[in-house]
């Protein structure tokens, strides 16, 4: 087939758009054209007879396949001055580079010559409306994406957020989701159908209100605070909930924070917790290192509980939670669920069975993943975790860095161990 080339329009949700001579031009001479639904209502009038049009519906591998039918080519020479290939008109609103379709094109056709007529996108029209300067704005999207970054903003504390929206990360569950995680000092601006006239709406509300608000589709929102926060480093032992009230059950916060170091958290993506209890060394590493994909495993039926009141207690979003015997819980499966495997692991809990929870973390972990416990040097142990350690770490290829050792107080002495996958 002949060259493929783009020519991307971004549009807004007005019912009678305007567009520049060029762009009037473009779509005078167009014969392929796409765009969502509500896009081929907006502009259809404006399309010359005979045009085809290809929608834009999921999956997308149906609409890559319709584009790469052979066309016959249209005006507009390519702009390196050769020959005119098969052009695409598609229109996407606001502008198609900003979290737009564009960047989709990109992907699948990497070859393919590409021009863009933008708009302004959706926030930047909320902010106009607003009057309010959105140079400084952190912006999330959440159309067809998971939580995490939006997590990431709040425990990062941004002061401006915008946000693009879907179907199921609507303001009201964008609202109650803060609400549950206590990040309370947030305003909420949304806009729904920017840049139609007879639609256009826009609303400031207070999270408890948005909470209870339904919203038409298309929307956007902007979360502002004027709050300042003083980020601390270390969270205080008897903050946590506790497991049965026992403070030895936690891990102190000296040790915690020295543990979290040897885990090369800065440098790493996904964090296992093995042995969790309270949670206290990912809910730290969670506000530390918001950037990490977190998995906290414990086999305690009355700890899911208790991890998910401090998490909440401390805005630690995102932590998952699986509650079993770490040795019984399947886990290669994960990996085609898109989750991705361990580069970094905390053992807290090994009931025992230390030897045989690394050797099934090795088989998963990345390579030049790190393991990490915290051994107890206590009177009149015979064979302590420390041994165990070493046996493992000899018979899995393991290479260890020399122990950290340290005493808080009168408790018994302390051994960071870490170990390193070649």
């Amino acid at each position: 087939m002949s060259h493929l080339r783009f020519i991307v329009i971004g549009i807004t949700d007005a019912p009678h758009p305007w567009f520049p001579p060029e762009v009037m031009e473009v779509i005078k001479e167009g014969k392929v054209f796409s765009g969502g639904k509500r896009h081929h209502e907006i502009v259809a009038p404006l399309l010359p007879e005979g045009a085809e049009w290809i929608d834009i519906t999921v999956p997308l591998e149906g609409v890559f396949e319709m584009y790469r039918r052979p066309s016959p080519p249209v005006g507009h020479p390519s702009r390196e001055g050769g020959e005119a290939g098969a052009v695409i008109v598609v229109f996407a609103s606001g502008d198609p580079l900003f979290f737009g379709f564009a960047n989709t094109l990109r992907r699948e056709f990497p070859e393919a010559e590409m021009q863009v007529f933008p708009t302004f996108n959706s926030l930047q029209m909320l902010a106009h409306r607003l009057v309010m300067p959105y140079h400084d704005m952190r912006i999330v999207s959440l159309t067809g994406r998971p939580w995490p970054e939006f997590d990431r903003a709040l425990i990062e504390r941004a002061s401006k957020i915008g946000v693009l929206t879907d179907r199921e990360h609507t303001p009201a569950a964008i609202a109650q989701r803060m609400l549950e995680y206590g990040y309370v000092d947030y305003t909420m601006h949304v806009g729904e159908h920017l840049g139609n006239p007879e639609k256009e709406k826009v609303t400031t509300l207070t999270l408890q209100e948005a909470a209870e608000r339904e919203f038409a589709m298309p929307n956007c929102m902007i979360l502002h605070s004027c709050k300042s926060y003083n980020s601390s480093f270390g969270i205080k032992d008897k903050d946590f909930a506790l497991l049965d009230g026992r403070e030895k059950m936690i891990t102190k916060m000296p040790i915690r924070l020295l543990t979290l170091q040897a885990l090369d958290l800065p440098n790493r993506k996904v964090l296992w917790d093995i042995g969790a209890c309270t949670g206290s060394v990912s809910i730290e590493a969670r506000l530390l290192f918001p950037h990490l994909h977190i998995d906290a495993f414990e086999i305690r039926l009355e700890c899911e509980a208790i991890i998910r009141e401090n998490a909440r207690k401390f805005g630690a979003f995102g932590i998952e939670v699986h509650i079993g015997d770490f040795l019984a819980t399947p886990l290669f499966e994960r990996e085609g669920l898109g989750v991705s495997l361990p580069d970094a692991v905390f053992i807290g809990g090994h009931g025992g069975k230390l030897k045989e929870i690394m050797a099934k973390v090795v088989k998963v972990l990345a390579p030049g993943g790190v393991i990490v416990m915290n051994s107890v040097k206590a009177p009149k142990v015979l064979r302590d975790s420390h041994q165990l350690w070493d046996e493992a770490c000899a018979e899995l290829g393991l290479q260890q860095e020399p122990p950290l050792h340290i005493q808080l107080n009168d408790n018994n002495p302390i051994e960071v161990l870490k170990a390193i996958k070649r």
